[in-house]
This record gives C-alpha cells, sequence and structure tokens, in this order.
C-alpha cells in the first residue's frame, strides 16, 4: 500500500511529529522514504541567492551548500534515519514550499506526502509571513496522491493502523476518499467507522430547529450513508456506521476522539456554502487544527 514516502520538512521541531510518523510508516511497511527540504526563499525570480529557512541569512546556494544542508538533516535525524537501513533520500530544493514540494511529488510519484499542519508558530521560519500557513492546503488541492498531515503529538500512532474513521458530506470528492479509505482498511485489515455529521450550523440565530426535524435528518442520513456505502463494505470484516448532528469539524473530532482512531480520512474538496472561504475555516482546516490523529486529505486527482 505504501511503497514510497516523501515527507516535507523543515527539520526543526515544527515538523517533528510529522517526521515520527513518517519514519515509523516508512518501518513499519518498508516504504523508501523521500525526506524533502525547501531550504529557503529565493531573493528574486530563479537567482541562486536564497534566504536560508532556519538563519534567515542571504546564503548562495551552490552544490556545496545543498550538500551541507543535507548533511544537517541526516544529523538532525540521526537517530530514525538509523532504523531505515538506508531506504531512504535526502533532497533539497529552493522555492516557495507548496510548489516545490509539488514538483518532488511529480517526479517521485509517492504514494503518500506526510508534512506538519503549518510552521506559523515557529517565530524564526521565513515562510511565517509568506506561504507557511497555506502550504497544506495547496499541496492537498493540488497533489495526485493523498496527503497526512500532522499537527500534534500522535498519542496512539506510530505507524501502524487500527482503526479509521471516515467523514463524508455526500460529495463526488467524498466518494473518492471513501474507496482510498476502504482500500487501506482492507490492505492492512483495520476497522472503518463510517460518520457524517447533520450540519445545523445554517439555522439563523435565534431560531430552534425543532427536534423532529433533526431526527428526520438523522433517519436521511443514516439511510443515504447505507445505500451509497454498506454494499461496498460486504468483504470488510469490522466497520460502523454513525451519524451526528452539530458543527461537522466538531462532531468529526469528537467521534475520532471518541473511537480512539488512529487516523482520520477526508476529502480536500468538498461541499461548502456560496460565497465560504475554500480555504481557511474549511472542515478539513479545522479538523487538521483540532484532531489528535493524523488526518489523511484525498481530493480527485488521487490516481
Amino acid at each position: 500500500m505504501f511503497n514510497k514516502i516523501l515527507l516535507a520538512t523543515s527539520a526543526t521541531e515544527a515538523c517533528d511529529h510529522a517526521a515520527r510518523v513518517a519514519f515509523n510508516m516508512a518501518g513499519r511497511y518498508g516504504a523508501n522514504l523521500d525526506i524533502f527540504h525547501v531550504l529557503g526563499l529565493p531573493t528574486r525570480g530563479y537567482s541562486q541567492v536564497a534566504i536560508d529557512v532556519k538563519t534567515r541569512e542571504r546564503v548562495e546556494v551552490d552544490d556545496e551548500y545543498r550538500e551541507w544542508v543535507k548533511e544537517e538533516i541526516r544529523g538532525y535525524y540521526e537517530e530514525l534515519l538509523a532504523k531505515l537501513n538506508d531506504n531512504f533520500s535526502i533532497n533539497v530544493s529552493v522555492g516557495v514550499p507548496h510548489r516545490e514540494i509539488l514538483r518532488q511529488a511529480r517526479e517521485t510519484e509517492p504514494d503518500l506526502i506526510v508534512m506538519g499542519g503549518h510552521t506559523k508558530h515557529v517565530e524564526d521560519s521565513v515562510y511565517a509571513a509568506t506561504a507557511a500557513g497555506s502550504t497544506f492546503q495547496r499541496v492537498a488541492r493540488a497533489a495526485h496522491c493523498p496527503v497526512l498531515v500532522i499537527t500534534r503529538p500522535a498519542g496512539s500512532f506510530w505507524g501502524g493502523f487500527s482503526r479509521i474513521v471516515f467523514g463524508t458530506d455526500f460529495s463526488r470528492a467524498s466518494d473518492v476518499a471513501f474507496d482510498y479509505a476502504l482500500g487501506v482498511a482492507r490492505a492492512l485489515d483495520c476497522e472503518l467507522c463510517l460518520f457524517h455529521a447533520v450540519d445545523v450550523s445554517g439555522v439563523p440565530t435565534g431560531r430552534i430547529l425543532p427536534q423532529d426535524d433533526i431526527e428526520e435528518q438523522l433517519r436521511s442520513a443514516r439511510q443515504r450513508m447505507r445505500f451509497r456505502y454498506a454494499p461496498k463494505l460486504e468483504e470488510l470484516k469490522n466497520y460502523t456506521i454513525d451519524v451526528w448532528e452539530g458543527l461537522p469539524y466538531l462532531e468529526i473530532v469528537k467521534y475520532a476522539r471518541e473511537k480512539q482512531a488512529d487516523l482520520i480520512v477526508m476529502a480536500h474538496h468538498a461541499k461548502r456554502r456560496e460565497g465560504e472561504d475554500t480555504r481557511i475555516g474549511s472542515n478539513m482546516e479545522q479538523v487538521v487544527v483540532r484532531a489528535n490523529c493524523p488526518v489523511l486529505s484525498v481530493n480527485r486527482g488521487v490516481k
């Protein structure tokens, strides 16, 4: 299932949780790990002079400097690398992070991209004022493979999967994410928990939605879940289907916590209200920020 993994990292504490998951997955599944680092932003155009991501100094990025950065990365991950038996590579690039990550993914065709959620909280990051906050969103939107994002310590996740939560809004994008979640569950013999939250956040202020209306929406959603997904679940040994009401991103985070999930799988592109910002405040963005386990983003570009 996982033969090639691309770890996009800043080689700083901001990416330590993501790196730990990527290394553990590579070791567990015998995958080749491509450790990829965008070392700085070019000062202008295609100039070889860049602002180093760590030191914030202007540096000339020649072959010698690239090799020095690779050695720094090798030293930073020395203990983790010792467990991979040389089944890894270290690559560096200069440019805007999301563009370089996507370029590397096109060249190496990984099965999975692993990255941290953001580096905005790292004060000395040269990306903080430019692209860091939206790097994940831009990579997830355009990548042709799933993107696994980790923003905090993964309490129950050490490279293996036992229970997967799949969140759906019944969009076509969610169907693609379901197929991928089902494939992972089958390949790795996991429990698959299908979940949908009936969104009651759109009720006008001051109006209370009658409980009978909520119950009807819940019944309708359960029927839709079973009609849409149950026929594909026949060969799966262990699965559940649940529907709750509430604010979708909060409910899926609570549901995953209750299920002690190792992984949440969602579509990056999903239904949204007219005028809603697709980059900030989306359900995916909020789940990534709040979940206590890794979140896997799947989009329509998955092969």
